[in-house]
């Protein structure tokens, strides 16, 4: 069959949301996905990235927004 081998989104944010699959990625992988994931430009923005930091622990680093 193959549908047996479909890939869903479903099946994605399952795997995206178990913490024991997330560990068989390596880092380089996870980063991949975190520069690919987003559709473009109008889905960044200073309060997303503040978040991010935020998320990560990230103290050293601050956003300003130009123009």
């Amino acid at each position: 069959m193959e549908n047996e081998h479909l890939f869903t989104r479903q099946n994605f944010m399952d795997f995206f949301r178990n913490n024991d699959k997330l560990s068989e990625l390596s880092t380089d992988d996870r980063i991949e996905v975190f520069r690919t994931i987003l559709t473009g430009s109008s889905d960044i923005n200073k309060e997303l990235l503040n978040d991010l930091l935020s998320d990560y622990g990230v103290g050293h680093l601050q956003v300003m927004e130009v123009g």
